[in-house]
Order: structure tokens, then C-alpha cells, then sequence
């Protein structure tokens, strides 16, 4: 008898891995992201390239060293000897949001190289997590003297007046409203959830102003399996069918957009959209 197993294809596969919220497999997520780029990437090899790094750094750290000892060796093997930073000269490149190439180039934006970060940290046993801070994705730590807030680019820890320069332009509500958001609210740990779509966000943004409508349709797919309930994604996706000329898929996204979405400011828009391809698809006479 001869067994077949099919391998499913990379959006099957995501679909799967991040399903629950339950241990959400934060690092293998976001390296499923560079399938976007590379269909065929060895998601699990570069899994084990960052198991190799966990290991050899664990090596150095004793069993009972305090958590800043170990804050202090993650940032001396993190930035010094792997070399990890910022890509501020190509800082919009979409390699710098896909992991696999963050371990070739060693450059990324922050968000990226928060992932990676706090695999290791939180494999060092430190209690680290991700900030989705406004114009800026930081990492906090929790350590006996406070909570270390920190650039996942440069490792560099912000004090609380850095923090309130940073997020000042965020914290007005209204114009003329004299309350201001308190900075705790804008630093609490990202479900690890919303820290792959903030990624995805980033990408759609790009492949938008590229007018590279099959990598942004990819994004938008995989948006749309993380949130299946926020109709603003199954709108974009439906305006990436569209630009490629994919008329039923784009019609019927942008239909349930209407559906759900119908008080929406851009429904009239979206509406007049829907319309032109309803022409579109009309059989000739």
C-alpha cells in the first residue's frame, strides 16, 4: 500500500500554527511570514539556527545569575558578537521585516528584531515581552530594581522622560481635550497575536506603495487568518484581488466589507468600487 502525505502549502500552514492563542509560537509565526518572499524557506532550519544561538548563549550564563547578569549577556552576544542593529539606510526594505533574512543580513527594523530578541531573552528565562509603542516597537524586561524599557535596535534603555518625549505627540486625545492617555497604557505587553500583525502591517504598507499586488494579496491573506472579524482587512484584500485583476474574489471581499463594515466613511467609496466591477464581470452581449 502506498501512503501520500501532502505537504500543505505555506498559508495552510500558517493557518494551523497560529489557530489558538495558546502558546502561540510567536518566533515560528513570524518566520512563516518570509514565505511571503520565499514559498520554499526551511522554516525549520532557520528554528534551529536560533536554537543553536539559545544554546551557546545559555553556556555562558550560570544557573543562578540575576536577571540583569543575564539582561548584560544577551546584550553583549545579541549586538556585539552577532552583530544585530538597525537597517537605517534601507530602513522601508521588505527583508528587514522577514526573519530568515534578519539572520543573514543581521540588519532589521525594530519589530523584527524584538522577535528575535526576546526568543533569547525569554530562553535565558527573563521575564521580557514586546511593546507595540506608537511610531516605534520597544521590549520591556522586569528586574529587581523596575521594568527596563527597551530599543529592540540598538539595545539602549529609555528612561521615563525619553518615554513621555516619544509618545507625547500620541497622548491628546482630541484637540482641545486636556486629558492625556497615561504612559503605562502605551507600555503593555503585545499579545503576541497583534506583534505578527503589526508585522504584517508593515509589509502591507510597502507592497501597497510598490503596486506589488501579489505580495501585498499574501499579506493580506494571512491578515485575514489572524483576523477574521476586522472587515478592514477582508476590504484590502479584496482591493489586492482587484488590482490584479481578480474580479469575483475582489468583489465578493469587498461585498462582505459592505455587509459588515456599511457605516463605514469609505462605504460610498467602496460601494462605487463594487459597481465597477460588477460591469466588469457582466457578460458581453
Amino acid at each position: 500500500m502506498n501512503l501520500r502525505f501532502e505537504t500543505p502549502d505555506p498559508l495552510e500552514f500558517f493557518a494551523a500554527l497560529v489557530e489558538s492563542d495558546h502558546d502561540f509560537p510567536l518566533l515560528e509565526a513570524a518566520i512563516c511570514v518570509g514565505q511571503i518572499q520565499e514559498p520554499d524557506l526551511d522554516v525549520q532550519g532557520v528554528l534551529s539556527q536560533v536554537d543553536e544561538w539559545q544554546q551557546r548563549l545559555g553556556q555562558r550564563v550560570a544557573g543562578d545569575a540575576a536577571p540583569m547578569a543575564r539582561l548584560m549577556h544577551l546584550h553583549q552576544y545579541f549586538y556585539k558578537e552577532l552583530g544585530f542593529g538597525g537597517n537605517v539606510n534601507d530602513y522601508y526594505a521588505p527583508d528587514n521585516s522577514f526573519v530568515h533574512r534578519l539572520l543573514q543580513t543581521r540588519r532589521g527594523i525594530p519589530i523584527s528584531l524584538a522577535v528575535l530578541w526576546l526568543e533569547l531573552a525569554q530562553g535565558m528565562g527573563l521575564d521580557a515581552s514586546g511593546v507595540s509603542f506608537p511610531g516605534h516597537f520597544l521590549v520591556k524586561v522586569s528586574l529587581p530594581v523596575g521594568m527596563a524599557v527597551i530599543d529592540p535596535m540598538t539595545g539602549q534603555s529609555f528612561s521615563r522622560e525619553d518615554l513621555l518625549e516619544m509618545v507625547q505627540p500620541y497622548r491628546v486625545a482630541e484637540e482641545g481635550d486636556d486629558f492625556e492617555v497615561p504612559l503605562g497604557l502605551y507600555l503593555q505587553s503585545a499579545p503576541r497575536r497583534d506583534i505578527v500583525v503589526r508585522m504584517l502591517r508593515n509589509l502591507k504598507e510597502i507592497y501597497k506603495n510598490q503596486g506589488a499586488g501579489a505580495q501585498w494579496l499574501a499579506v493580506q491573506e494571512r491578515l485575514v487568518v489572524l483576523l477574521p472579524q476586522d472587515w478592514a482587512e477582508y476590504r484590502d484584500r479584496g482591493l489586492a484581488h482587484a488590482l490584479l485583476g481578480h474580479h469575483e474574489q475582489a468583489l465578493a471581499d469587498l461585498e462582505c466589507y459592505s455587509v459588515y463594515a456599511h457605516d463605514a466613511v469609505d462605504a460610498p467609496a467602496i460601494e462605487a468600487h463594487m459597481e465597477t466591477l460588477r460591469l466588469q464581470l457582466k457578460p458581453a452581449r
